[in-house]
Parts: structure tokens; C-alpha cells; sequence
């Protein structure tokens, strides 16, 4: 017995089998590119985030956590996770880096926890040591228990100010979203070491919780910060239609439940009272039929010129990468549905440290897309 539980923890530090498949040339409206799938097997793919030029560090919903090695597409389990409540739409969620980070810094993650036989949303961070989380630090357990499965967001976001930002959903109740004494519904501001930001919105009120930046959200599942015009994009889903792409601004309320483009699910209803009201954001783009969007990511990089400052979503139902071009104030003039032959719903978006675009998909793949030519 003392044999083969040896036997089981060695080959736990193994690294896993990789796949590599024949690259496939892709030709867009303005780009052409290979698509190449470098790895596959894993649960669902729900966070990637790039912590050194070859390292990829990726969450899977069900609880575990694998490095992939770019070069040799090679799979290591990274150890010392945290326990998760792995049910319905919950689990171990997004995994994001600082665009400062180097190596040894602070790695952020969203996951949910048992509360007391419910989930909820937690933000918290921890060091990589070799192969093994160690430091763990919960930064925000959110006020956002419920017992339901549903609408757990979560992405996250850092701006150049020292702040994080991440997402909670609605949580399956939805007049969650119009009440700021807790955070479902909500996007959250804090320091990157868990401390309120005193210019936050709410703060000098004793009806709502300091840690909220927006509110009226339904379920976030992507979000990005724009560096350069100091911008945080939220795409989110809608219920039978209406998914949005939000620009997120401190103290605004985006309307869910009482504004949508959607439909309710048991019939050709409008959800709530129309799709404008006073006092309410309106969506920069929104989505009829839906798509229902996994991931937001805003393209920076140099591999694909054409693509720059170009907004990306992965689509789950619909089982594509949504292209959204952007126009110099902030509207959304231009879309491009790429990859549709794929027929993957595709979850989690990275753009790795030579500017080429990682996806992985809810089949356990993961993907690279680099322009034509490179190796």
C-alpha cells in the first residue's frame, strides 16, 4: 500500500501527456494566422493567465490547476489548491496576473466556497513556489451566498493604479442586482492586497458595501482593463438574448433586472420594463440571440497589427471568438465571427508574451492562434 501510494504521489509530479495537432491556416477580414491545438484532456479550461514567457497557468472549474509549457506543451498539476464548491456554474474560477507581475509575485483567483451549505464568490491570491500555491490569502469572501447554482460571475481586472477589479453575478435571484447591501450584481474595486479604495463610490454610504464599484449587473464573464484610455470593459450574459459589453464607470447602475434586451426563458417576454430607462447605462453593444460570452479580452499586442485595440469575447452557445472593433471614443463599430467551423464552445482567452492569442475550450483543449508563417 505505502508502495503504490509513492507510486501515485511521483506520478503526480509528472508532467502530463501533451498534444499538438497540424496547424490550420486561417484567413479573417484582415488577418490571416495558423490555428494549432497544443494540448487537450483537461476539465474545463476556465482561467489562463501567462506567469513567464513559456509558463501558462490554467484553472479547471472542477478544483485543479495545471502549468502548461508553451515550448514543450507539457502539463505539471500545481499543488496547494484551495477547496471549492464545484456545482452547477461554480468552482474554481478566473486566474489573473498584474501586468507588472514577475516571477514570484502575487497570482489572483476567483473561486467558490461552501458557505454554510451555499456558494459564494471569493477573491483571493497566493505565490507559486515550483509547483505548489503557497501564502493563500483570501482578499473577499463576497456577501453573495444563495442555493442556487447559477451566476457566480467571474473575471478579473487590474488597472495601473495598484487596483483589482472582479465580478459577481446576480447569483440566480434577481433583485440581488439593484441592492448595494451585497454583492451580487456588482463589479468590486480593491487594492491588489484586499484594502477598500476610499475614492470608491459607496464608500461614505451606510447602505451599501464599500468594495462595490457598479452594480445592476446580471452575470460578468469577461472583463478587461484599457491601459491607455483608462477603460474597464465588462461583457456579460444576457438571459434569451441581450448579452452586453458594458464600459464599466464608478457608481453607475447598468439596469438588470429592471432594464434588458432579453427575454424571459418560459416565453416571448420582455424581461423587466423595456430596454431604456433614466438613471440606467446603456449597453455598448449587446447581443440578440445571445452568444453567451466566457471571456473578454482587449488585444495589445504586436503579432497581429490589424487586431490592435480590437475587444475579443469567446462564445459558448454560439461556438466562436467574437472580434469587436472599437472606435477611437469608445463605441463599438465593427464584428467578426471567427473560428465558427471549430464548433467549440470556447471559455478562457490569453494573449501570451509574443502577442499570439491562447483560448481554451469547455472540451479541455487548448489552442493558439499566431500569424501565418511563425514558429
Amino acid at each position: 500500500m505505502k508502495r503504490t501510494t509513492l507510486l501515485l504521489c511521483l506520478l503526480a509530479l509528472l508532467p502530463l501527456q501533451s498534444y499538438a495537432a497540424s496547424p490550420q491556416l486561417i484567413k479573417s477580414e484582415n488577418v490571416t494566422f495558423t490555428l494549432e491545438k497544443i494540448t487537450d484532456g483537461l476539465g474545463i479550461p476556465w482561467g489562463m493567465a501567462f506567469i513567464s514567457n513559456t509558463r501558462l497557468l490554467i484553472t479547471e472549474r472542477e478544483g485543479s490547476i495545471k502549468l502548461l509549457d508553451t515550448q514543450s506543451n507539457s502539463l505539471i498539476p500545481v499543488q496547494g489548491t484551495p477547496a471549492v464548491l464545484a456545482k452547477g456554474q461554480g468552482g474554481l474560477l478566473d486566474v489573473a496576473v498584474p501586468p507588472d507581475f514577475t516571477a514570484g509575485d502575487w497570482i489572483y483567483f476567483t473561486f467558490v466556497r461552501d458557505k454554510d451549505g451555499e456558494g459564494v464568490t471569493v477573491l483571493a491570491r497566493a505565490k507559486l513556489d515550483a509547483n505548489k500555491l503557497v501564502q493563500w490569502q483570501d482578499l473577499l469572501e463576497t456577501q453573495s451566498a444563495t442555493g442556487t447554482g447559477f451566476h457566480f460571475g467571474s473575471r478579473i481586472a487590474f488597472d495601473e493604479t495598484g487596483h483589482v477589479y472582479f465580478g459577481v453575478g446576480d447569483r440566480g435571484e434577481r433583485p440581488n442586482s439593484q441592492e448595494l447591501t451585497n454583492h451580487a450584481g456588482s463589479v468590486m474595486r480593491l487594492f491588489r492586497d484586499g484594502r477598500i479604495p476610499q475614492d470608491n463610490p459607496f464608500t461614505q454610504r451606510t447602505d451599501a458595501l464599500p468594495e462595490i464599484w457598479s452594480y445592476g449587473h446580471r452575470n460578468p464573464q469577461g472583463m478587461a482593463y484599457d491601459s491607455t484610455h483608462k477603460s474597464l470593459w465588462l461583457i456579460e450574459h444576457g438571459p434569451r438574448g441581450g448579452d452586453e459589453i458594458n464600459l464599466v464607470l464608478p457608481g453607475r447602475n447598468y439596469g438588470w433586472p429592471v432594464i434588458s434586451y432579453g427575454k424571459e426563458y418560459w416565453g416571448p417576454l420582455a424581461v423587466g420594463e423595456g430596454t431604456h430607462r433614466e438613471g440606467m447605462e446603456q449597453p455598448i453593444k449587446q447581443y440578440t440571440p445571445s452568444i453567451a460570452p466566457g471571456s473578454l479580452l482587449l488585444y495589445t499586442g504586436d503579432a497581429f497589427p490589424g487586431w490592435r485595440g480590437n475587444l475579443f469575447a469567446g462564445a459558448l452557445k454560439l461556438q466562436h471568438i467574437n472580434r469587436i472593433t472599437l472606435s477611437a471614443d469608445g463605441k463599438a463599430i465593427g464584428e467578426e465571427r471567427l473560428l465558427e467551423d471549430l464548433k467549440q464552445r470556447i471559455r478562457a482567452l490569453a494573449q501570451g508574451p509574443k502577442g499570439w492569442l491562447y483560448f481554451s475550450t469547455d472540451s479541455g483543449e487548448i489552442y493558439v492562434m499566431k500569424p501565418a508563417g511563425k514558429q
